[in-house]
């Protein structure tokens, strides 16, 4: 790695920067609504996107920089086991076909703007409303942290993050000052500047892993000498390979399978899908967001080619930003960094809106102003959000970024246990709203205390998210044993609770709703017509 700033690089950097900075604040004034002091506004957008804005905004909020920055930097360290992510995102879409059209019909109809909305709705209960909530809001925070250390990364690379003895201000100023301008756009534009941005940041990522996947191997002797090369370090090295080993074959399924079952339930996820104008919009982008499988899996590629090229760095998360400063011309390698750079803001804004929603509606409108205000529900969204950044900031700037990324595995195992009461609410009204929470309760206390007990070479805690599984034997995903365990309490504490008589909570919702359409008898289209077609 080269100690000098690469100054082309940096420039061209810049230039997108600032581009996106302008797109972030002119959208507040884009497809504006008569009243923008409300949650429908500034959270979601005006419930108005069409079928391409939210397949944008979706591949915004769930292809971040992480993804981009981690899944080669896994494969560059431990080899195929990296590619966990590619079938995991296979397996995900038929998943959300089945329940979230029906999220958004029920949403629609009862003006619901986070999953905790739902929840309470349908089995009413406040207590595991807020269970859903916290378990959201912790489950965010780290995931923010990654999309900023995403963009350090960059920095790093590009030689302006400064040197171990730097002064610590000089230091962090370049990500101060892109953490204030996120911070700002998303105040002022809400939903609608991540959704604006969106656009830029994927059609750079796609045209940078298409040069990226033609002209890097072409540099190094074709795919077939990056395999070889790959293969020659693992088989050195005794770790990883071209192919899971035997031992890693169960942690590979079940981290597929649990992040499959994990990625919707994270509130930005939703916050995206319901931005959006209909169910049939819904419906199409289930069909066409496997697109960004395919390039996920060419992007995962990169780490093979990493190996091939010769790049060493003492921490894999720099090892894709390294591999297109060494292997680009300086102004390809500056539009390579700006995808990596927007791509961390795109899904850092719409995570801490989806936070922010979370605390105004599950927690401060339900248990400290109930009588709180369209406006003043905005007012706190908005200030929350500012908030959620700055823990976000701050955790980047004290703590090791390893533990950074490994409580964002944290976050997968407890954002997994919301599952049960968000997914079976949407098609059955069985689950005892005491044994959901109960259920929650076992599984998240299983994964936190089954993850505290996983050491790394660099932690003594939280050092993974793979433990042995309880009655197998094999080492598995501790989120998906915890799934199961919170599965089993419910179901049995339901049948108990039901044969005790214990009082259900009211549910405001009805069968129908869940199949309801912008349009139909009940359920108002957000815009009027003519504005909202805009968005085809």
């Amino acid at each position: 790695m080269n100690g000098g700033v690469n100054g082309v690089a940096l420039t061209v950097f810049i230039l997108f920067f600032l581009a996106v900075t302008v797109m972030g604040f002119l959208a507040a004034r884009w497809r504006k609504a008569e009243n923008e002091h409300s949650l429908d506004e500034w959270g979601l957008g005006g419930r108005s996107f069409g079928t391409w804005v939210t397949w944008f905004l979706l591949g915004g909020d769930l292809y971040t920089a992480y993804t981009f920055v981690a899944v080669p930097a896994a494969i560059y360290a431990a080899g195929a086991a990296g590619f966990f992510a590619v079938p995991y995102t296979i397996l995900v879409y038929p998943l959300i076909f089945t329940f979230l059209p029906r999220l958004w019909s029920v949403s629609h109809k009862h003006g619901y703007v986070t999953t905790s909305d739902f929840v309470r709705g349908r089995f009413g209960s406040k207590g595991l409303s807020l269970a859903v909530a916290v378990t959201g809001i912790l489950a965010t925070m780290p995931y923010i942290a990654l999309q900023l250390v995403g963009i350090q990364a960059v920095l790093d690379v590009m030689g302006v993050g400064g040197g171990e003895n730097t002064n610590w201000f000089v230091k962090d100023l370049p990500l101060l000052i892109a953490f204030g301008v996120l911070a700002a756009y998303t105040y002022s534009s809400g939903l609608r500047a991540p959704a604006l941005i969106a656009f830029v940041k994927d059609t750079l990522i796609y045209i940078v892993i298409a040069v990226a996947i033609i002209y890097i191997p072409i540099k190094l002797g074709g795919f077939d000498d990056v395999f070889g090369a790959a293969s020659e370090k693992y088989t050195a090295a005794k770790a990883g390979g071209l192919v899971p080993p035997e031992a890693g074959q169960w942690t590979y399924a079940t981290l597929a399978l649990g992040s499959a079952l994990a990625l919707f339930m994270y509130p930005h996820s939703i916050t995206a899908t319901l931005s959006s104008r209909s169910r049939e919009v819904i419906r199409r982008n289930t069909t066409i967001l496997p697109l960004y499988s395919l390039m996920l899996g060419l992007l995962a590629l990169l780490g093979f080619m990493a190996i091939a090229a010769g790049v060493k760095v003492t921490n894999p998360q720099l090892a894709i930003p390294q591999l297109f400063e060494d292997m680009f011309p300086d102004w390809f390698a500056g539009v390579a960094f700006a995808a990596i750079g927007i791509g961390a803001l795109v899904p850092a804004a719409i995570m801490s809106i989806a936070a922010a929603n979370l605390f105004t509606r599950n927690i401060y409108k339900d248990f400290i102003k109930p009588d709180a205000t369209p406006a003043q529900e905005t007012k706190v969204s908005k200030l929350v959000s500012l908030l959620v950044k700055v823990g976000a900031l701050v955790f980047v700037l004290t703590m090791d970024k390893t533990v950074a990324i490994n409580f964002q595995l944290l976050g997968g195992i407890w954002i997994l246990q919301t599952f049960p009461a968000l997914v079976g609410g949407l098609f059955t009204r069985w689950f005892h709203r005491w044994a959901l929470l109960a259920g929650w309760a076992v599984g998240m206390i299983y994964g936190t205390v089954a993850a505290y007990g996983v050491a790394s070479p660099t932690q003594k805690h939280f050092g993974g998210s793979a433990k042995e599984i309880p009655g197998i034997g094999e080492i598995g995903y501790i989120g998906l044993t915890a799934f199961v365990l919170n599965v089993v309490f419910t179901v049995v504490l339901t049948f108990l609770l039901k044969a005790l008589k214990a009082p259900d909570g009211v549910d405001e919702t009805s069968p129908e709703d869940y199949t309801a359409d912008a349009g139909d008898p009940g359920v108002e289209v957000e815009l009027p017509p003519a504005t909202a077609g805009t968005s085809h």
